[in-house]
């Protein structure tokens, strides 16, 4: 009703009142919007966590196939991915839950098996013949109980003892699995463990083998970058530098490194179904002893404080394990693997990310120094 109106309605009733207030316009930006708050808030996050040089690595990442050879992408590239997302499941537990495992390998390895008993090999009579896409989360399941197991038993100690436990764990499996000829086809192993055929892709094939350990090693580094950002993450980092205060703040400290354990063994899972994939079979040889060492040797090179350490360790020890039998006899690759472990211990204890953070510190410029200032001994 217009105010003209209310006035002649009111003088014919006898009574006068103010004529009543127009409804306030609605604007379009006082009205909130959460949907765009909330992409507000992820494109400030990606800002924040996301710098030029991680596109910058990702786009090589990318691009690196299409101009390298078929043998540097799958026996290099492909490979390195592959160990270093296995290495990545020692660096959360070493490196933001302060315990060394030693069977990071195992796990990836009974993710393997387990994979070759569900799913299709060359032992018809031992494999189950399950399709992949029923098989594959069986077996990720199974080592992940399998992971649990393992830091439920373990997490009660620490320090040396830890690692006695997860070794001896390690080598119990190693013998198991070389000694059972009834499911684990003992020395031999379970062989003819292909990827499968999927939207007419091979996945075996060099580029697309590649793409795929690379989706999951992002996939498996993004998880823990977000992971150790949590409230989950943050109590596991206390409990890492004094559980005794975090026991008596109200954490459960043995829950919140069971969880760790699981969680890590996880990722050592996916990592397990690649690497057997890679190798199209699952034997003895590629849980033994050497490699139970081999992982934690890869994360140390790398850096345990960093989730990218596993990766750059991984893709130092492919690149020596592949051309230094080049220059060297074969059987002394060991003492390569550890003159170089050697000299990243004793010169840079935080791996080759700790080695680089330390020669860019010394080649900076001092601020406020003048170039001539800099110039004088």
């Amino acid at each position: 009703m217009s105010a003209a109106r209310w006035r002649r309605a009111m003088n014919a009733r006898g009574t006068v009142a103010p004529p009543p207030r127009p409804a306030p316009a609605v604007s379009l930006r006082t009205v909130p919007s959460q949907p765009i708050d909330n992409a507000r808030r992820w494109i400030d996050a990606l800002r924040e966590h996301i710098g030029p040089h991680h596109i910058v690595v990702l786009a090589g990442l990318l691009v690196l196939p299409f101009v390298a050879s078929p043998f540097f992408t799958f026996q290099v590239a492909a490979q390195a991915l592959v160990l270093g997302l296995i290495a990545l499941s020692l660096t959360f537990l070493a490196g933001y839950g302060g315990m060394v495992s030693l069977a990071q390998m195992t796990v990836a390895g009974i993710a393997g098996y387990a994979l070759a008993v569900l799913g299709t090999s060359s032992s018809a009579e031992i494999s189950l013949g399950w399709p992949w896409w029923a098989a594959v989360p069986f077996a990720l399941l199974i080592a992940t109980i399998a992971a649990t197991l393992i830091g439920w038993l373990s997490v009660r100690t620490e320090g040396i003892y830890t690692i006695m436990i997860t070794l001896a764990i390690g080598v119990a499996f190693y013998y198991l699995v070389l000694q059972n000829y009834s499911l684990f086809n003992g020395f031999q192993g379970l062989r003819e463990l292909k990827p499968p055929t999927v939207f007419g892709i091979t996945w075996r094939d060099p580029l697309p083998f590649y793409f795929l350990a690379l989706a999951w090693s992002l996939g498996g580094y993004l998880l823990v970058r977000w992971i150790v950002r949590t409230p989950f993450g943050i109590a596991l980092q206390g409990i890492r530098d004094n559980p005794r205060r975090m026991r008596a703040l109200g954490f459960h400290v043995v829950a919140h490194r069971v969880a760790a354990y699981a969680l890590a063994g996880a990722i050592a899972a996916v990592g397990g179904i690649l690497l057997a994939w890679y190798n199209a079979l699952m034997s003895p040889g590629s849980v033994g002893t050497s490699w139970l060492i081999n992982i934690l040797v890869i994360a140390v090179l790398g850096g345990m404080r960093h989730p990218i350490g596993a990766f750059l360790g991984a893709l130092a020890f492919v690149l020596l394990q592949t051309f230094a039998i080049d220059l060297i006899d074969r059987e002394r690759f060991n003492l390569v693997i550890g003159g170089v472990f050697l000299a990243i211990v004793l010169f840079s204890p935080d791996g080759l990310l700790g080695l680089w953070a330390m020669l860019r510190s010394r080649l900076a410029p001092r601020p406020g120094l003048t170039s001539n200032q800099r110039r004088q001994p």
